[in-house]
């Protein structure tokens, strides 16, 4: 062994001992319940996880102003117009929370859309569905926001404080939402016409199958879960979140007045929960895959949304150069007390004077 390498022993070995400390103490805060926050020291793969996590929330959220938001124009009344106007708005700024919670794990923001833009990064599947009447709003308002909501409330306690935080008021905003989409339905099945009747039933039968997926695979088949669920990053199990949802779901189409399009859909008192048939999980990954019926256009939809939108950030780059250029350069260092800059300070004189 050269000089060189003989040096170079004790520093790696004292590196990788270091390190190893670190790793039980974080170990130990995880297995004590205790938040991390973004200055603390992680493992890189959790700060990885936390990121693509993260992100892939953020971008669901942005690409989920989609498929309502071109209803806006054909709402039915002014109030539901309006109502879906600030739903939208809404989901626009839940992904700005959640871009400014993985921006603290390193990643910048530009980094994070470029990966949307090119397809890398993933969302939501439910979100390459389309909408075809304006029953499909109310049944997501129901369901797809339903769903998250199911996901998202355990995430207020996740491991990651800056991702917690943020989703404290994302799950508040998204409880509005499926109340909303759940009072539209109602009023379409309580006093529309049966064609409207017929059409909320045909948008839930569509819906349905696609919000169970949105739990994401078995906890059998979850790559990330297992790892998710040890983190404290995750604290329900995909399986358990579908089960409780489903629970919960039974219960408000028998209000509603329609039927759920699951034939195997029965109570089990020994398990005292609700037995429910098979999801096509080869379905699940095709869309995942970038091959539902709507990926393509979705994607299309971001890339000419940012295309168009250069105007906008150049402007406002140039805006934050002509100010940085106009803003009065500061010293370096402060000058002793009473020199050139204090001249015509209040109290100068009066204090050189006493």
């Amino acid at each position: 062994m050269t000089t060189q390498a003989m040096d170079l022993a004790p520093k790696e070995e004292h590196a990788a001992l270091e390190e190893a400390d670190l790793q039980q103490r974080f170990d130990a805060r995880i297995d004590a319940g205790d938040f991390i926050e973004a200055k603390d020291w992680m493992p890189e793969h959790y700060r990885k996880t936390l990121v693509r996590q993260i992100s892939q929330h953020a971008h669901s959220e942005i690409v989920g102003m989609l498929p309502e938001g071109h209803w806006i124009t054909r709402a039915p009344t002014l109030k539901r117009k309006a109502i879906l106007l600030a739903k939208v708005q809404d989901e626009g700024g839940h992904g700005l929370y959640l871009y400014a919670a993985a921006e603290t794990l390193g990643t910048s923001r530009d980094q994070m859309t470029a990966a949307l833009l090119s397809g890398q990064a993933k969302y939501s599947s439910i979100f390459n569905y389309p909408t075809l009447s304006w029953a499909d709003v109310g049944t997501i308002g129901w369901l797809v926001d339903g769903a998250a909501i199911m996901n998202q409330v355990p995430l207020t306690r996740c491991s990651y404080a800056p991702y917690a935080r943020a989703m404290v008021r994302v799950c508040r905003e998204e409880s509005f939402h499926q109340r909303q989409g759940f009072e539209s339905l109602l009023t379409m099945m309580q006093q529309g016409t049966a064609a409207q009747r017929e059409m909320v039933q045909d948008a839930v039968n569509r819906w349905w199958w696609p919000s169970l997926m949105m739990f994401g695979p078995p906890d059998a088949e979850s790559p990330h879960s297992a790892q998710s669920m040890r983190w404290g990053i995750k604290r329900i199990s995909n399986d358990a979140l579908r089960q409780k949802f489903i629970d919960a779901c039974v219960e408000q189409a028998a209000v509603l007045g329609v039927s759920l399009p699951d034939p195997a859909l029965k109570w089990n008192a020994e398990r005292g929960a609700h037995d429910f048939g098979a999801i096509d999980w080869s379905e699940f990954q095709r869309v995942v895959a970038g091959d539902g019926p709507c990926n393509r256009e979705r994607l299309a939809a971001r890339n000419t949304a940012w295309e168009d939108g250069a105007w906008v950030r150049d402007a406002a780059m140039a805006h934050a150069r002509k100010r940085e250029n106009l803003a009065p350069k500061m010293p370096a260092t402060s000058p002793p007390r009473g020199g050139a800059s204090d001249l015509g300070r209040p109290g100068v004189e009066r204090q050189e004077a006493a």
